[in-house]
């Protein structure tokens, strides 16, 4: 369906050139000769852009551009004036005007401009379709995800939440698993009770059995007041136990005492004390493996694998991405106080990377990408890193090996190395153009039109 595009001006000859040149560019054009006008079609209609003057007989442009916002804020607007000064030009764009133009504009430079603001409405409807898919029922807390795995995930949760039985939590580094424990904690009836998450393998191991199960004053050098331990912090709440596999045989003993007897014996105390907590535990091993090994009891297997929910890497779901992407877009401009979206081409490059690092990695990419983001999108030159560039790949941002398959994107692709390109040969250039074009063995005329093309550059000649 073609773009909706308003343009309101009163002089009857610029409003008819820009309506035959808009409708030539494929647009469905509508028209306003005043202030009144606009504002009546912009209540009736679903308006994609609108082209006002600043200058109308009966008010000002920046009425409808106000309107146009309130009536909906993905519109984009351009102002256009023969007289605007840059403190309009501000006023302008801080009520969301998309760019302010001055008369006269040639007629190229009008449509690569209103091309682009339409592009920023797509991706600003996408991402608000992504945020309302959230908010639907592919979200339980922060799970996210409308895969098969995850919907099967977090019906599991919601089933088993306010039960008593102890969950084992299986899955790779970076999938949640945490995650899973603290929603397990916030849907069950321990909910008001305390979640006290601990991480086994970062436990000093000589000092791991007085963590956990608490120590008495005087029980061994340097106990100089009493600890009542982590379990016991626990009580009438969670445990969430993080890499299990990392716990001592000799202290896998005593874990489970508290989950046969609900009882734990402090360091150098002579009584059991009683203690009512939940056992959540998590891995990344396999323990059955594990237990074969003789590396995991199996008695304590067996009580912690009453109910087991298995993580599925994010390479095995990646319907998921685009979810967790917004959500984290949102999350971290709401930390970094920020507005920006994700560009389409963007988030179908995120879709593609493999993520050894899960649902972490991903998370970490997002939040650096909103970081470095300048404007109101985040490009694929934002998520330039390691994490996402193999050896041997492009610094600022070329993707180290196509994923030839279904929803590849070879112009994507391709587009994406032509823009690390130019953005290299700039840094190595100092920023110089023409020394920049001789880099890649190109005209200038031809490097500077590509660097319009990828919204590098304003197209100015060498100064």
């Amino acid at each position: 369906m073609a773009a909706r595009i308003l343009v309101c001006d009163d002089e009857a000859a610029l409003r008819e050139m820009l309506r035959v040149l808009l409708r030539r560019a494929g647009y469905d054009v509508i028209t306003a000769d005043t202030r009144t006008t606009a504002l009546a079609r912009i209540a009736a209609e679903e308006l994609d852009a609108v082209v006002t003057d600043l200058a109308l007989p009966d008010g000002s442009g920046m009425e409808v551009l106000s309107a146009a916002r309130a009536r909906d804020e993905a519109t984009q607007v351009l102002m256009i004036t023969a007289y605007g000064g840059t403190e309009q030009a501000v006023e302008a764009m801080r009520r969301g005007a998309y760019d302010f133009v001055q008369k006269p504009f040639r007629n190229h430079e009008l449509l690569a401009l209103l091309e682009k603001a339409l592009e920023k409405r797509r991706i600003v409807g996408e991402n608000r379709a992504l945020r309302a898919t959230l908010e639907g029922s592919y979200r339980s807390g922060d799970l996210i995800g409308k895969s098969d795995a995850m919907r099967r995930v977090m019906h599991l949760v919601d089933r088993v939440a306010s039960a008593r039985s102890s969950v084992l939590v299986t899955g790779e580094s970076g999938t949640g698993k945490e995650v899973v424990a603290r929603r397990l904690h916030q849907q069950g009836e321990r909910a008001s009770g305390p979640f006290v998450a601990v991480h086994c393998g970062a436990l000093p191991e000589a000092l791991m059995e007085s963590e956990l199960f608490g120590h008495e004053k005087g029980a061994f050098t340097g106990a100089s007041a009493r600890s009542e331990g982590l379990v016991r912090a626990a009580d009438g709440g969670t445990l969430f136990l993080d890499e299990i596999g990392e716990l001592p045989l000799e202290l896998q003993v005593k874990l489970l005492r508290v989950l046969q007897d609900r009882k734990v014996r402090p360091v150098g105390a002579s009584k059991e004390v009683e203690v009512d907590v939940r056992v959540i535990a998590a891995t990344n091993r396999n323990v059955e493996q594990e237990v074969a090994a003789g590396t995991f009891r199996q008695d304590l297997f067996y009580r912690l694998d009453v109910i087991r929910l298995h993580l599925p890497p994010l390479r095995e779901r990646p319907e998921d991405i685009p979810l967790l992407a917004a959500h984290f877009v949102q999350k971290h401009c709401a930390l970094a106080g920020k507005s920006v979206e994700l560009a389409p081409d963007a988030l179908a490059w995120l879709a593609r990377h493999p993520y050894p690092g899960n649902v972490r990695e991903l998370e970490n990419m997002i939040e650096r990408a909103v970081t470095l983001a300048l404007g109101d999108r985040i490009t694929l030159d934002d998520f330039a890193g390691p994490s996402l560039y193999g050896p041997g790949a492009v610094a600022s941002g070329a993707p180290s090996t196509p994923r030839v398959g279904p929803g590849f994107d070879l112009d994507g692709y391709l587009g994406a190395i032509e823009r690390a390109l130019l953005l290299e040969a700039l840094e190595a250039s100092g920023g110089n153009r023409t020394e920049a074009a001789k880099l890649l063995g190109t005209t200038f005329r031809s490097f500077r039109y590509r660097l319009a093309k990828y919204g590098l550059g304003d197209g100015d000649e060498e100064s």
